[in-house]
């Protein structure tokens, strides 16, 4: 039995899942004629209480296409150092769009209000125009930490404050949402365009989908296009997001509760120096100077668990849908019985 802690994006579609699929029926979206990727995109605009929404083949383009749709060449973003958009997507900001990014270092991956009144450039020839801020709830990089209600009120007021269009990275949103208690429909207040991936903790096997008005959307279907995204028969696909939508969500929770468990248990592990805040399916931990990650996850392998090395002194676990409480049990033994 293989156990893989990587990310939540190795999940398998489950038998129902796998039906819904095989019974959707499709058509050739490019020509907007998919009805089951008509029917996502609406069921997630209503959601949100937000115009449209575009289905697309994963996160990084929903994320740079929202960047495209709602900056110039020329432009900056602010966002956190930690964000997906600096660290993960090859800076596609800049092949893309021609937009900058201004980095800001607040705790947990969380940005505030002061951080974008102290961001925003002032309007000289020589500096980029601020244009965007970027959220991301959860942040992947700082163990999956998520903002409460008064704390994306805060960031939304400033951001209208200073007259700039504001975007939500919301990869783990759901993960988010069933801890913080936020509605779906409250985010889509706040925002002018959300991401939200559906291949990660609610278990389907591709997809992501921006959510914006009518008219950016209009304008991202063609950014899409551009990049290569313009699938056909994509319903196949779209009815595994509407099944997670449908039977994956409240089931986040018990994601949570193993990786809480797994986090308290690393906490007394002499080989572990600082394990991060354990906030919802993500535990990032620090070894002591005398462990390599690389050592800890070989030894990991050996017994048929997968885990990554985020750095040679960092490793990650990421709990899922296919993470059973047998296999939570089988690593809570083998990491206990490590020995440096």
């Amino acid at each position: 039995m293989k156990i893989d802690l990587r990310s939540d994006t190795v999940t398998q579609p489950s038998k129902a899942m796998l039906a819904a699929m095989f019974a959707a029926p499709v058509g050739d979206d490019v020509f907007a004629e998919d009805p089951t990727v008509n029917a996502l995109e609406q069921k997630m605009a209503n959601m949100f209480g937000m115009e449209a929404a575009i289905y697309c083949p994963s996160g990084t383009m929903t994320n740079q296409i929202g960047i495209k749709v709602l900056t110039q060449p020329l432009d900056e973003i602010i966002c956190h150092k930690e964000a997906h958009i600096q660290n993960y997507e090859l800076g596609g900001h800049g092949f893309h769009s021609g937009a900058s990014l201004r980095l800001t270092n607040a705790p947990q991956g969380k940005m505030t209000a002061q951080d974008i009144h102290q961001n925003v450039r002032p309007d000289f020839d020589w500096y980029p125009p601020t244009k965007l801020v970027w959220v991301e709830n959860t942040c992947n990089r700082a163990g999956g930490s998520f903002y409460t209600y008064d704390e994306l009120k805060a960031v939304a007021h400033a951001t209208k404050q200073h007259q700039l269009k504001l975007h939500l990275d919301g990869a783990r949103l759901f993960n988010a949402l069933v801890e913080s208690g936020v509605t779906t429909q409250q985010i889509g207040e706040l925002f002018d365009s959300v991401s939200i991936c559906l291949s990660k903790g609610l278990g389907a096997p591709v997809g992501s989908v921006l959510l914006g008005t009518k008219k950016a959307i209009r304008h991202a279907r063609r950014v899409r296009k551009v990049m290569g995204g313009g699938m056909r028969q994509a319903g196949y696909l779209a009815a595994a997001g509407i099944y997670a939508l449908n039977n994956n969500i409240k089931r986040l929770k018990e994601d949570h509760k193993r990786a809480a468990i797994l986090g308290n248990m690393l906490q007394e592990q002499a080989y572990v120096s600082e394990l991060l805040p354990v906030h919802t399916n993500i535990v990032l931990f620090n070894l002591v100077p005398t462990v390599s990650a690389h050592a800890l996850v070989q030894y990991l392998q050996q017994h048929n668990i997968i885990a990554f090395p985020s750095s040679n002194s960092q490793i990650r676990f990421v709990t899922h849908l296919n993470f059973t409480d047998n296999m939570l049990d089988k690593v809570l033994d083998k990491l206990q019985k490590y020995k440096a």
